[in-house]
């Protein structure tokens, strides 16, 4: 896998200090009240489930996770493949952790869905933030960091289903996802 990485952005150690701070915030928001933490699958559960283990306030914890379909190059229309119940939902203060926010298509999906499903409140939390590929307005209430417009993998991150077990975030090589 080393072979197709371009350059590393944050090492391990970078992560955790990313991790550290982002955690600080949620903490010092959420204080001693419970909340719901809405984990998006795949790509969000490492950042998950580190973050939760910095949380010093009651929490539970669900999934959610979306499907595109488009023409592989450009999201379409979202689908929910999987989504808390609503005993999980209704009238809970919601934590919703992703491991990336691109265009903001399904975090705003997911915030719109869990409101309407009674979510009290919807706050959501992302390790990355990729400002320059947003084609909805969306912004993050927790980001631990801001990228460029570069693709990514590791800790979490994949193409096409690789690379998630990186323990670092890493550039891809354009040539390898561009075959």
């Amino acid at each position: 896998m080393a072979k197709d990485i371009e350059r590393i952005l944050f090492t391990e150690t970078d992560i955790r200090a990313g991790l550290s701070r982002v955690a600080q915030e949620v903490a010092a928001y959420y204080r001693d009240a419970p909340c719901t933490v809405v984990s998006v699958l795949k790509g969000g559960c490492l950042f998950t489930a580190d973050i939760i283990r910095q949380l010093p306030v009651p929490l539970r914890l669900s999934f959610a996770a979306v499907s595109s379909y488009g023409d592989g190059t450009t999201g379409g229309r979202l689908s929910l493949d999987y989504f808390p119940t609503d005993q999980e939902i209704r009238e809970q203060r919601i934590l919703l952790v992703d491991d990336i926010l691109d265009t903001g298509r399904t975090l705003a999906f997911l915030r719109s869905a869990l409101l309407k499903q009674g979510a009290r409140e919807v706050k959501t939390c992302v390790l990355l933030d990729k400002p320059a590929r947003r084609t909805v307005t969306y912004e993050a209430d927790f980001r631990a960091f801001v990228i460029e417009d570069v693709f990514v993998v590791g800790y979490g991150l994949d193409f096409a289903g690789s690379y998630r077990n990186l323990p670092y975030i890493a550039v891809l090589r354009p040539e390898v996802y561009a075959e």
